[in-house]
């Protein structure tokens, strides 16, 4: 699997557009401002791949990108409210409609800021991937913005917070420094590596 080759593959407005899964997905969730697009780009090693805007809540569909082997899936992102109601509710069908579907769900990075509390959504987000039974992992983003010694005490704060399983991941991220891309990726990498595929 070469991040490095990852390609756009699609993007979809609702989820009744999206095709059947047929390789293993890997979904990224997150508040609008949380950075998802630069981590996105910093993982596949891309300056532009996934589009990064100063508008929070710019994406308003469900990206896919090829990574050889397996999908990347942006959803869009939750809790910015400049939106129309009616704009809204289709981005909440988007991400209800995805996750609605029987899919080959390998992992889902539920993002949060690392400089702060955890908000209710993300709280909403992270108690429904547990309920729902779903493969997670934390990436904790804009690590570089504190000192190394606030970022893992802030990390130990959310995960406490968070009340996560132990099989749970958290990890330190940064789309700047590059803190924490490799293990992410070394991550996708096993949990790829240890989905059962069926036979087509």
């Amino acid at each position: 699997m070469n991040f490095h080759k990852a390609k756009f593959k699609a993007a979809y407005g609702t989820s009744t557009q999206i095709p059947e899964s047929v390789e293993p997905e890997i979904a990224f969730a997150g508040r609008s401002n949380v950075g998802k697009s630069s981590l996105l780009n910093k993982l596949m090693g891309r300056k532009a791949l996934a589009k990064v805007s100063s508008t929070p809540g710019k994406t308003a569909t469900i990206n896919f990108y090829d990574i050889n082997g397996a999908l990347l899936v942006d959803l869009p992102g939750y809790g910015y409210a400049k939106r129309s109601k009616a704009e809204l509710a289709r981005w909440s069908e988007l991400i209800e409609g995805y996750f609605a579907q029987e899919r080959f769900f390998t992992l889902v990075v539920s993002l949060i800021d690392v400089r702060h509390d955890p908000t209710e959504l993300d709280m909403n987000m992270v108690e429904f991937l547990r309920t729902s039974g779903l493969p997670f992992a934390i990436a904790l983003t804009k690590a570089d913005k504190l000192s190394n010694q606030k970022a893992r005490s802030q990390k130990r704060a959310i995960e406490k917070k968070l009340d996560l399983p132990e099989d749970v991941p958290v990890l330190l991220t940064s789309s700047s420094s590059g803190t924490g891309i490799d293990e992410l990726r070394r991550l996708i990498i096993d949990r790829v590596k240890d989905e059962e595929m069926p036979d087509a």
